[in-house]
């Protein structure tokens, strides 16, 4: 309800004859007229400020690890996979061993090169850990793409068309969801790094970043499945569902036309929770060695590397792993902020 404040205030009879009432006199509070429900999220999602501090956050790790090259190139001049054990750098005006007689690298220079020290084969560690970030927010989208992919249409078919589909796809989402999602990606994930990928045609190599994407984004197919079939469920049965059966439509157009819509905004939600734990997930398949295979990078196999210098080089740890948390961290918090922004009974104001 808006009210023109340039207009003369129209006058109401008060309620017990005393005197008229004035439309100034009504307060109105959050009045957002005409707003649309995405818009209307938009408002909500810029007023959470932590949820954007994150978001720009996770942005600025993205951002950074799609420079690797120009960071390995220009900066470091090394590259990912280059060993140099028997190299030596200049730390403040001494010239020291990369990795030392005794097998202990050096620590972080915070210079161009070795910024974060090396591991025990004398790889730039900042380097590695740039191209460990690509490969595994690579595997992490990709994933998310698969589950996504896959999940919905799961759910959609199972919920729509009920009986004996339902009863099918209800019974394999269970067998994947009985399941803890590490030990199943490490038992397939294992055969897979064994024996490659053979899908017709298609041939995936074992140490290929393919493997452990349609890995993870197998493994959490149910998580979206499941309840995206719960609500198609419930959309099913709406007026607006019948009144497109009445005029002829088809059950694929129902689905893709009218029901598709109305799941845009738990899609939207799913999103960014599934690729924070395909991240996770493909940080720990690889920490197992059933993940991402030598001498590809990634934050797990660099925290795997790391961990028996844990004593001696905790940099060799502790880098990857606070990388691997403020991503996790990051698209964690936005994604918590975009579904409340989603949430029609979201508390927050939208003020004036």
């Amino acid at each position: 309800m808006a009210i023109n404040q340039s207009q003369p205030a129209e006058r109401l009879p008060r309620a017990g004859g005393v005197g008229p009432l004035l439309l100034d006199d009504i307060v109105v509070d959050d009045v957002v007229p005409g707003i649309g429900h995405y818009r209307l999220a938009a408002r909500r999602l810029r007023r959470d400020r932590t949820a954007l501090l994150f978001g720009l956050l996770f942005i600025l790790i993205v951002v950074a690890c799609l420079l690797a090259p120009v960071y390995s190139h220009d900066i470091a001049r090394i590259g990912p996979n280059v060993n140099n054990v028997t190299g030596t750098i200049k730390v403040d005006g001494h010239t020291v061993d990369v990795v030392s007689p005794d097998g202990i690298p050096v620590g972080p220079t915070w210079h161009a090169r070795y910024f974060f020290g090396a591991d025990t084969n004398g790889r730039d560690v900042a380097v590695r850990l740039l191209y460990g970030g690509r490969t595994s927010l690579a595997i992490g989208f990709m994933a998310a793409a698969i589950t996504m992919i896959f999940g919905v249409a799961a759910g959609l078919a199972a919920g729509f068309y009920r009986g004996a589909l339902d009863a099918v796809l209800a019974r394999l989402l269970d067998i994947i969801w009985a399941y803890p999602a590490v030990l199943l990606g490490v038992a397939i994930g294992t055969s897979l790094a064994l024996g490659g990928l053979k899908i017709g045609p298609l041939t995936i190599e074992g140490n290929s970043i393919f493997i452990p994407a349609f890995l993870i984004g197998f493994v959490y197919i149910p998580y979206v499945a499941k309840p995206i079939r719960g609500q198609v469920l419930a959309l099913r049965e709406k007026e607006f569902v019948d009144a497109a059966r009445g005029l002829g439509c088809g059950s694929v157009r129902i689905m893709v036309r009218e029901i598709l819509p109305n799941l845009s905004s738990t899609i939207v939600v799913f999103v960014p929770l599934i690729v924070a734990g395909a991240i996770l997930l493909e940080a720990s398949l690889s920490f197992l060695g059933a993940g991402v295979q030598p001498p590809n990078a990634s934050w797990g196999t660099m925290i795997q590397s790391g961990l028996p210098l844990l004593t001696t080089s905790p940099q060799l740890v502790l880098v990857p792993g606070g990388m691997l948390v403020l991503a996790v961290l990051g698209v964690n918090v936005f994604g918590e902020g975009v579904r409340d922004a989603l949430d029609p009974k979201s508390q927050i104001r939208l003020g004036r």
